[in-house]
């Protein structure tokens, strides 16, 4: 008898990347790409390597990308990104939001930027609580250790977005 066959692994498909960004003239293609990472020369190394097939080379190139950004390039991503990230409204003004802006502002004074960590996969009734938490953890951090936990959630942002990006060029508009 021969043996039983498995089922296929379910494909993993990654969606295309819109010709709006592969075939974008280079400034445009920049620009749609500076929204997701302040650097520009990040965004121009990401522009180089076009077409990119999936979103998931994209996001391979974005992390190569950001992986040696030297330190101007950093800063200059972070001084783009806003200075506190978008929280869900909770009702009223809490304790949490003044302990919140006092942690930012030791931070900023503490490492010269603005703190940047990635939310997308913390349910927004607890994004304040990890915020405040990741915070406080980094602000023991020494400058380098803290620069390089920087980079990595500057990276992570950056995946975010533009996989947000590609499903937002990639869904049809719809008049209303």
């Amino acid at each position: 008898m021969p043996p039983a066959l498995e089922p296929p692994l379910p494909t993993h498909s990654s969606p295309p990347v819109p010709e709006q960004l592969n075939a974008a003239e280079p400034g445009a293609a920049e620009a749609a790409l500076l929204t997701c990472c302040g650097s520009h020369l990040w965004a121009r190394r990401l522009v180089a390597h076009r077409p990119y097939p999936d979103l998931d080379a994209l996001l391979a190139a974005c992390d190569e990308a950001a992986y040696d950004l030297p330190l101007a390039d950093l800063y200059e991503a972070l001084a783009c990104e806003p200075l506190r990230p978008v929280l869900p409204r909770q009702g009223t003004y809490t304790a949490a939001h003044t302990a919140l802006r006092a942690a930012h502002a030791a931070y900023e004074s503490r490492f010269g930027h603005v703190f940047v960590i990635c939310l997308d996969d913390v349910p927004p009734s607890q994004a304040l609580d990890h915020l405040l938490a990741g915070i406080r953890a980094r602000l023991t951090n020494d400058p380098e250790e803290e620069r390089v936990l920087a980079t990595e959630e500057l990276r992570k942002l950056a995946r975010g977005r533009l996989t947000r990006l590609v499903h937002d060029l990639n869904s049809p508009y719809v008049p209303v």
